[in-house]
């Protein structure tokens, strides 16, 4: 039973960190032109959709 406390506690710790990480990516790829995301097959209006925060430089 432990284990699996632990497991699950690290499961969602993991899911929680790649979610903001995305959202860290995806504000970065919104400062990049439009040319430049219709090329890598995205738009923004589907980075915003998906969730978007600011990075600092």
């Amino acid at each position: 039973m432990a284990n699996s406390f632990f497991r699950n506690a690290f499961d969602r710790m993991v899911e929680a960190r790649e979610r903001q990480m995305a959202r860290y990516v995806n504000g970065a790829l919104l400062s990049l032109d439009e040319t430049t995301l219709k090329n890598m097959g995205t738009s923004r209006a589907e980075l915003r959709r998906k969730g978007a925060s600011q990075y600092l430089l």
